[in-house]
Protein backbone atom coordinates (compact mmCIF):
# COMPACT_ATOMS: atom_id res chain seq x y z
CA UNK A 1 0.00 0.00 0.00
CA UNK A 2 1.33 3.55 -0.96
CA UNK A 3 2.34 5.30 2.22
CA UNK A 4 1.71 9.30 2.50
CA UNK A 5 3.70 11.74 4.13
CA UNK A 6 1.70 14.25 6.28
CA UNK A 7 3.79 17.38 7.01
CA UNK A 8 3.96 18.90 10.25
CA UNK A 9 5.81 21.02 12.25
CA UNK A 10 6.37 20.18 16.16
CA UNK A 11 6.53 22.68 18.93
CA UNK A 12 10.09 22.07 20.00
CA UNK A 13 12.86 19.84 18.38
CA UNK A 14 15.43 17.58 20.78
CA UNK A 15 18.77 17.16 19.07
CA UNK A 16 22.73 18.31 19.24
CA UNK A 17 23.76 20.58 16.17
CA UNK A 18 27.00 18.48 17.02
CA UNK A 19 25.12 15.08 15.87
CA UNK A 20 24.58 16.34 12.84
CA UNK A 21 27.71 17.11 11.21
CA UNK A 22 29.58 14.20 9.37
CA UNK A 23 33.21 13.51 10.70
CA UNK A 24 34.39 14.14 7.11
CA UNK A 25 32.86 17.09 6.69
CA UNK A 26 35.34 19.92 5.14
CA UNK A 27 34.56 22.29 8.10
CA UNK A 28 34.57 19.92 10.74
CA UNK A 29 38.27 19.03 9.37
CA UNK A 30 39.50 22.55 9.47
CA UNK A 31 38.22 23.09 12.68
CA UNK A 32 39.68 20.35 13.98
CA UNK A 33 43.12 21.26 12.74
CA UNK A 34 43.02 25.13 12.34
CA UNK A 35 43.07 27.43 15.64
CA UNK A 36 41.30 30.55 15.26
CA UNK A 37 42.66 31.27 18.46
CA UNK A 38 45.03 34.41 17.49
CA UNK A 39 42.10 36.35 16.45
CA UNK A 40 41.18 38.19 19.63
CA UNK A 41 44.85 38.37 20.46
CA UNK A 42 45.62 40.17 17.17
CA UNK A 43 42.82 42.13 16.95
CA UNK A 44 42.89 42.99 20.90
CA UNK A 45 44.50 47.01 20.42
CA UNK A 46 41.43 47.70 17.93
CA UNK A 47 39.10 47.22 20.48
CA UNK A 48 38.27 49.85 23.67
CA UNK A 49 38.32 48.55 26.79
CA UNK A 50 35.27 50.01 27.98
CA UNK A 51 31.69 50.26 26.25
CA UNK A 52 29.70 47.50 25.34
CA UNK A 53 31.02 43.80 23.92
CA UNK A 54 31.15 44.07 20.42
CA UNK A 55 30.18 40.83 18.03
CA UNK A 56 33.25 38.49 18.50
CA UNK A 57 35.48 38.70 15.71
CA UNK A 58 36.23 35.25 15.76
CA UNK A 59 32.65 34.50 15.12
CA UNK A 60 33.21 37.21 12.20
CA UNK A 61 36.07 35.59 10.42
CA UNK A 62 34.65 31.99 10.62
CA UNK A 63 31.62 33.49 8.73
CA UNK A 64 33.65 35.12 6.20
CA UNK A 65 35.95 32.41 5.88
CA UNK A 66 32.51 30.06 4.88
CA UNK A 67 31.60 32.62 2.40
CA UNK A 68 35.05 32.18 0.96
CA UNK A 69 34.35 28.44 1.00
CA UNK A 70 31.52 27.98 -0.83
CA UNK A 71 31.61 30.40 -2.88
CA UNK A 72 29.50 33.02 -1.08
CA UNK A 73 30.24 37.00 -2.54
CA UNK A 74 27.16 38.52 -1.42
CA UNK A 75 27.04 38.91 2.62
CA UNK A 76 23.49 39.48 2.16
CA UNK A 77 22.90 35.95 1.09
CA UNK A 78 25.58 34.70 3.53
CA UNK A 79 23.44 35.90 6.16
CA UNK A 80 20.43 34.22 4.55
CA UNK A 81 22.11 30.90 3.84
CA UNK A 82 23.63 30.97 7.13
CA UNK A 83 20.44 30.72 8.88
CA UNK A 84 19.39 27.57 7.22
CA UNK A 85 22.47 25.65 7.07
CA UNK A 86 22.91 23.21 9.93
CA UNK A 87 26.63 22.69 9.36
CA UNK A 88 27.49 25.96 9.34
CA UNK A 89 25.70 27.14 12.51
CA UNK A 90 27.73 24.64 14.08
CA UNK A 91 31.40 25.85 12.68
CA UNK A 92 30.13 29.30 13.70
CA UNK A 93 29.00 28.03 17.11
CA UNK A 94 25.40 30.07 16.70
CA UNK A 95 22.08 28.30 18.06
CA UNK A 96 19.23 28.66 17.06
CA UNK A 97 18.04 31.12 19.39
CA UNK A 98 21.36 33.44 18.96
CA UNK A 99 20.98 35.72 17.05
CA UNK A 100 23.15 36.26 13.36
CA UNK A 101 25.27 39.59 13.03
CA UNK A 102 23.59 42.28 10.41
CA UNK A 103 25.26 41.73 7.29
CA UNK A 104 27.00 45.15 7.22
CA UNK A 105 29.01 44.29 10.05
CA UNK A 106 30.83 42.00 8.02
CA UNK A 107 31.81 45.40 5.28
CA UNK A 108 32.84 47.30 8.20
CA UNK A 109 35.12 45.02 9.46
CA UNK A 110 37.12 43.01 6.07
CA UNK A 111 37.67 46.85 5.35
CA UNK A 112 38.46 48.02 8.51
CA UNK A 113 39.75 46.19 11.58
CA UNK A 114 40.57 42.94 9.33
CA UNK A 115 42.52 44.87 6.65
CA UNK A 116 44.42 47.02 8.61
CA UNK A 117 45.57 43.87 11.05
CA UNK A 118 46.10 41.70 7.52
CA UNK A 119 44.15 38.80 9.56
CA UNK A 120 43.05 37.11 6.84
CA UNK A 121 46.61 37.17 5.44
CA UNK A 122 47.84 35.63 9.27
CA UNK A 123 45.17 32.87 8.99
CA UNK A 124 46.74 32.38 4.96
CA UNK A 125 49.81 31.39 6.93
CA UNK A 126 48.87 29.80 9.47
CA UNK A 127 47.21 27.47 7.31
CA UNK A 128 50.58 27.07 5.35
CA UNK A 129 52.51 26.79 8.47
CA UNK A 130 49.96 23.70 9.64
CA UNK A 131 50.82 21.97 6.28
CA UNK A 132 54.81 22.35 6.72
CA UNK A 133 54.41 20.83 9.95
CA UNK A 134 52.17 17.80 8.96
CA UNK A 135 54.65 17.29 6.24
CA UNK A 136 51.56 17.83 3.51
CA UNK A 137 54.04 20.44 2.02
CA UNK A 138 57.39 19.40 0.96
CA UNK A 139 58.46 23.00 -0.56
CA UNK A 140 61.08 21.66 -3.13
CA UNK A 141 59.42 22.12 -6.12
CA UNK A 142 57.26 24.87 -6.89
CA UNK A 143 54.96 26.18 -9.61
CA UNK A 144 54.40 29.74 -10.41
CA UNK A 145 51.54 31.77 -12.48
CA UNK A 146 49.61 34.46 -12.36
CA UNK A 147 45.75 34.45 -13.40
CA UNK A 148 43.78 37.62 -14.85
CA UNK A 149 40.94 39.20 -12.90
CA UNK A 150 38.41 40.78 -14.58
CA UNK A 151 37.58 44.10 -12.71
CA UNK A 152 34.23 45.11 -11.93
CA UNK A 153 34.30 48.27 -14.30
CA UNK A 154 33.83 49.11 -18.24
CA UNK A 155 36.32 50.14 -20.10
CA UNK A 156 34.16 52.72 -21.51
CA UNK A 157 34.38 53.86 -18.13
CA UNK A 158 37.94 54.93 -18.99
CA UNK A 159 39.17 58.46 -18.80
CA UNK A 160 42.51 60.73 -19.35
CA UNK A 161 44.48 60.69 -15.95
CA UNK A 162 44.40 64.50 -15.16
CA UNK A 163 40.25 64.58 -15.69
CA UNK A 164 39.69 61.70 -13.03
CA UNK A 165 39.32 64.38 -10.21
CA UNK A 166 36.88 66.75 -11.72
CA UNK A 167 34.74 63.37 -13.39
CA UNK A 168 34.50 61.97 -9.87
CA UNK A 169 33.47 65.19 -8.21
CA UNK A 170 36.55 64.69 -5.85
CA UNK A 171 36.18 66.44 -2.42
CA UNK A 172 39.60 66.70 -0.26
CA UNK A 173 39.14 62.79 0.71
CA UNK A 174 39.18 60.93 -2.56
CA UNK A 175 42.37 63.66 -3.43
CA UNK A 176 43.79 62.77 -0.23
CA UNK A 177 43.39 58.88 -1.26
CA UNK A 178 45.04 58.99 -4.69
CA UNK A 179 48.15 60.89 -2.69
CA UNK A 180 47.79 58.19 -0.18
CA UNK A 181 47.56 55.29 -2.77
CA UNK A 182 51.03 56.15 -4.39
CA UNK A 183 52.12 56.18 -0.93
CA UNK A 184 51.39 53.00 0.31
CA UNK A 185 52.33 51.32 -2.64
CA UNK A 186 56.09 51.65 -3.13
CA UNK A 187 57.85 49.99 -6.04
CA UNK A 188 61.31 49.50 -6.51
CA UNK A 189 61.03 49.94 -10.00
CA UNK A 190 57.90 52.31 -11.12
CA UNK A 191 55.38 50.47 -12.73
CA UNK A 192 53.82 51.81 -16.03
CA UNK A 193 51.04 54.20 -15.58
CA UNK A 194 48.27 54.26 -18.14
CA UNK A 195 47.10 57.38 -19.71
CA UNK A 196 43.57 56.13 -19.46
CA UNK A 197 41.85 55.30 -16.14
CA UNK A 198 38.71 54.06 -14.89
CA UNK A 199 36.44 56.43 -13.48
CA UNK A 200 34.90 53.30 -11.72
CA UNK A 201 38.04 51.32 -10.61
CA UNK A 202 40.95 53.84 -10.98
CA UNK A 203 43.93 50.82 -10.40
CA UNK A 204 42.47 48.37 -12.73
CA UNK A 205 44.88 47.97 -15.53
CA UNK A 206 43.56 47.97 -19.38
CA UNK A 207 45.19 44.64 -20.48
CA UNK A 208 44.98 41.33 -22.01
CA UNK A 209 46.50 37.78 -21.63
CA UNK A 210 46.49 34.82 -23.47
CA UNK A 211 44.87 36.85 -26.82
CA UNK A 212 41.54 37.28 -25.03
CA UNK A 213 40.36 40.79 -26.04
CA UNK A 214 41.80 43.65 -23.69
CA UNK A 215 39.70 44.43 -19.94
CA UNK A 216 40.21 46.10 -17.07
CA UNK A 217 41.38 43.56 -14.31
CA UNK A 218 44.27 42.79 -12.10
CA UNK A 219 47.16 39.26 -11.59
CA UNK A 220 46.36 37.18 -9.20
CA UNK A 221 49.43 35.40 -8.32
CA UNK A 222 49.46 32.34 -7.24
CA UNK A 223 53.11 30.06 -5.80
CA UNK A 224 52.25 26.32 -5.46
CA UNK A 225 53.77 23.13 -3.70
CA UNK A 226 54.00 20.72 -7.08
CA UNK A 227 54.43 17.88 -4.35
CA UNK A 228 50.33 18.73 -2.99
CA UNK A 229 49.20 21.49 -5.41
CA UNK A 230 48.62 23.52 -2.13
CA UNK A 231 48.59 27.19 -2.75
CA UNK A 232 51.56 28.19 -0.20
CA UNK A 233 51.68 31.84 -1.80
CA UNK A 234 49.33 34.43 -3.08
CA UNK A 235 49.83 38.53 -4.21
CA UNK A 236 47.66 40.54 -6.33
CA UNK A 237 49.28 42.91 -8.74
CA UNK A 238 48.46 45.37 -11.67
CA UNK A 239 48.07 43.59 -15.06
CA UNK A 240 51.39 44.03 -16.28
CA UNK A 241 53.64 40.78 -16.92
CA UNK A 242 56.29 42.31 -15.47
CA UNK A 243 54.52 42.82 -12.04
CA UNK A 244 54.23 39.00 -12.34
CA UNK A 245 58.31 38.13 -11.99
CA UNK A 246 58.21 41.15 -8.78
CA UNK A 247 55.17 38.99 -7.11
CA UNK A 248 57.00 35.55 -7.97
CA UNK A 249 60.00 36.93 -5.96
CA UNK A 250 58.15 38.35 -3.08
CA UNK A 251 56.06 34.74 -2.69
CA UNK A 252 59.48 32.45 -2.83
CA UNK A 253 61.58 34.68 -0.66
CA UNK A 254 58.03 34.94 1.69
CA UNK A 255 57.68 31.04 1.47
CA UNK A 256 61.54 30.32 2.51
CA UNK A 257 61.86 32.67 4.97
CA UNK A 258 58.64 30.28 6.74
CA UNK A 259 60.44 27.11 5.71
CA UNK A 260 63.58 28.15 6.66
CA UNK A 261 65.34 27.12 3.37
CA UNK A 262 65.07 28.12 -0.19
CA UNK A 263 63.10 25.36 -2.60
CA UNK A 264 65.46 23.85 -4.92
CA UNK A 265 63.55 24.47 -8.18
CA UNK A 266 60.39 26.85 -9.71
CA UNK A 267 58.59 25.94 -12.67
CA UNK A 268 57.00 28.56 -14.35
CA UNK A 269 55.73 29.33 -18.24
CA UNK A 270 57.57 31.61 -20.61
CA UNK A 271 55.88 34.73 -18.98
CA UNK A 272 58.30 34.46 -16.19
CA UNK A 273 61.94 33.68 -18.46
CA UNK A 274 63.36 37.03 -18.84
CA UNK A 275 66.94 37.31 -17.30
CA UNK A 276 66.06 39.27 -14.53
CA UNK A 277 64.44 36.72 -12.99
CA UNK A 278 66.93 33.87 -13.92
CA UNK A 279 69.74 35.45 -12.52
CA UNK A 280 67.82 36.07 -9.31
CA UNK A 281 67.02 32.41 -8.88
CA UNK A 282 70.33 31.27 -10.07
CA UNK A 283 72.00 33.66 -7.39
CA UNK A 284 69.91 31.58 -4.50
CA UNK A 285 70.28 28.11 -6.20
CA UNK A 286 67.09 27.75 -7.29
CA UNK A 287 66.97 25.70 -10.13
CA UNK A 288 65.07 27.46 -13.15
CA UNK A 289 62.59 24.67 -15.37
CA UNK A 290 61.06 27.68 -17.60
CA UNK A 291 61.92 28.62 -21.01
CA UNK A 292 63.01 32.64 -22.17
CA UNK A 293 60.27 35.07 -23.35
CA UNK A 294 62.89 35.39 -26.63
CA UNK A 295 63.35 31.22 -27.27
CA UNK A 296 59.71 30.92 -27.15
CA UNK A 297 59.35 33.65 -30.21
CA UNK A 298 61.93 32.43 -31.96
CA UNK A 299 60.69 28.90 -32.36
CA UNK A 300 61.35 27.31 -35.25
CA UNK A 301 63.38 30.14 -36.25
CA UNK A 302 66.33 29.34 -38.37
CA UNK A 303 68.88 32.50 -37.16
CA UNK A 304 71.41 32.74 -34.51
CA UNK A 305 69.71 32.77 -31.05
CA UNK A 306 71.43 34.55 -28.08
CA UNK A 307 73.48 31.33 -27.14
CA UNK A 308 75.93 31.95 -30.22
CA UNK A 309 77.08 35.16 -28.75
CA UNK A 310 79.75 35.69 -26.07
CA UNK A 311 79.45 38.04 -23.35
CA UNK A 312 83.23 40.74 -23.07
CA UNK A 313 82.27 41.52 -19.66
CA UNK A 314 85.33 44.50 -19.33
CA UNK A 315 83.19 46.62 -21.17
CA UNK A 316 79.60 45.31 -20.92
CA UNK A 317 79.19 44.31 -24.73
CA UNK A 318 78.68 41.08 -26.81
CA UNK A 319 80.96 39.60 -29.42
CA UNK A 320 79.00 37.53 -32.56
CA UNK A 321 80.22 34.36 -33.87
CA UNK A 322 82.21 36.25 -36.76
CA UNK A 323 83.75 38.79 -34.07
CA UNK A 324 81.39 41.63 -34.68
CA UNK A 325 81.06 43.60 -31.11
CA UNK A 326 77.63 44.81 -30.24
CA UNK A 327 76.96 47.23 -27.34
CA UNK A 328 75.18 47.97 -24.96
CA UNK A 329 72.31 50.17 -25.27
CA UNK A 330 70.27 49.99 -21.94
CA UNK A 331 67.99 48.51 -19.90
CA UNK A 332 64.61 46.83 -22.02
CA UNK A 333 61.98 47.53 -19.17
CA UNK A 334 58.84 45.37 -20.98
CA UNK A 335 61.30 42.39 -21.20
CA UNK A 336 63.58 43.53 -17.84
CA UNK A 337 66.88 42.06 -19.76
CA UNK A 338 69.28 44.37 -21.23
CA UNK A 339 69.38 45.40 -24.69
CA UNK A 340 72.77 45.28 -26.78
CA UNK A 341 72.71 45.79 -30.90
CA UNK A 342 75.28 46.11 -33.67
CA UNK A 343 75.09 48.56 -36.25
CA UNK A 344 74.30 48.90 -40.02
CA UNK A 345 77.96 49.34 -40.76
CA UNK A 346 79.51 46.33 -38.70
CA UNK A 347 76.47 43.94 -39.43
CA UNK A 348 75.88 45.15 -43.21
CA UNK A 349 79.39 43.79 -43.89
CA UNK A 350 79.58 40.85 -41.89
CA UNK A 351 79.53 37.28 -43.96
CA UNK A 352 77.35 35.42 -41.66
CA UNK A 353 74.60 38.46 -41.28
CA UNK A 354 72.17 36.12 -43.58
CA UNK A 355 72.18 33.33 -40.88
CA UNK A 356 72.29 36.07 -37.94
CA UNK A 357 69.29 38.77 -38.79
CA UNK A 358 67.03 39.60 -41.18
CA UNK A 359 67.11 43.27 -40.51
CA UNK A 360 69.71 46.13 -40.98
CA UNK A 361 71.71 45.27 -37.37
CA UNK A 362 71.71 42.35 -34.73
CA UNK A 363 70.39 42.93 -31.20
CA UNK A 364 70.81 40.33 -28.09
CA UNK A 365 68.93 40.71 -24.90
CA UNK A 366 71.77 39.92 -22.08
CA UNK A 367 71.34 38.84 -18.56
CA UNK A 368 73.84 41.09 -16.96
CA UNK A 369 73.39 43.40 -14.34
CA UNK A 370 75.35 46.45 -14.80
CA UNK A 371 77.76 45.95 -11.74
CA UNK A 372 78.47 41.87 -12.05
CA UNK A 373 80.25 40.63 -14.75
CA UNK A 374 77.99 37.53 -15.10
CA UNK A 375 78.11 35.31 -18.73
CA UNK A 376 75.25 33.97 -20.74
CA UNK A 377 74.84 31.07 -18.14
CA UNK A 378 71.50 31.62 -16.58
CA UNK A 379 69.94 32.54 -20.06
CA UNK A 380 70.95 29.32 -21.76
CA UNK A 381 69.98 27.79 -18.54
CA UNK A 382 66.74 29.32 -19.12
CA UNK A 383 66.10 28.74 -22.99
CA UNK A 384 67.96 25.39 -23.08
CA UNK A 385 69.66 23.30 -20.33
CA UNK A 386 66.19 23.82 -18.26
CA UNK A 387 63.63 24.15 -21.39
CA UNK A 388 59.64 22.77 -20.74
CA UNK A 389 58.96 19.72 -23.38
CA UNK A 390 57.40 20.35 -26.70
CA UNK A 391 53.88 19.16 -25.16
CA UNK A 392 52.18 21.58 -23.43
CA UNK A 393 51.88 20.29 -19.87
CA UNK A 394 47.97 21.50 -18.39
CA UNK A 395 48.72 23.70 -15.50
CA UNK A 396 50.34 26.17 -18.41
CA UNK A 397 46.42 27.05 -19.93
CA UNK A 398 44.16 26.09 -16.64
CA UNK A 399 43.51 26.71 -13.29
CA UNK A 400 46.68 25.75 -11.11
CA UNK A 401 44.47 22.93 -9.21
CA UNK A 402 45.75 20.74 -12.57
CA UNK A 403 48.54 18.47 -12.49
CA UNK A 404 51.47 19.78 -12.67
CA UNK A 405 54.88 18.88 -13.82
CA UNK A 406 57.61 18.21 -11.05
CA UNK A 407 61.50 18.37 -11.92
CA UNK A 408 61.18 14.84 -13.09
CA UNK A 409 59.13 15.00 -16.28
CA UNK A 410 60.33 18.50 -17.23
CA UNK A 411 62.40 17.76 -20.95
CA UNK A 412 66.21 18.48 -20.55
CA UNK A 413 68.33 19.36 -23.38
CA UNK A 414 71.22 20.98 -24.28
Amino acid sequence: MMGQHDRSEALFYYFRLEDQVPESHLLRLIDKHISFAFVREKLKESYSDTGRPSIDPELLLRILLIGYLYGITSERKLVEELRMHLAWRWFTGLGFDQEIPHHSTFSKNRHGRFQESKLLEQLFEEIVARCLEAGLVQGDNLSVDGSFVEANASKQSRIPREQLAEAAQVNHTVRQYLVELEQQNPTDEPVHEQKLVSTTDPDATYATKGGTPARLGYYDNYLVDNHSCVIVGVQATAARMSQETVAAQDMIARFAAWQGRDPESVVADATYGNGEFLQWLMERGITPYMRTRDSALRKNNPLYGPERFTYLPENNSYLGPAGEQLNYVGLNVRNRAHAYIGSGKRCGACPQKAQCTNGRYKSVEGTVSMDKAISLTTRIIGQSTLRLGQRPVPWQKSSLRSERPTPASVDRRW
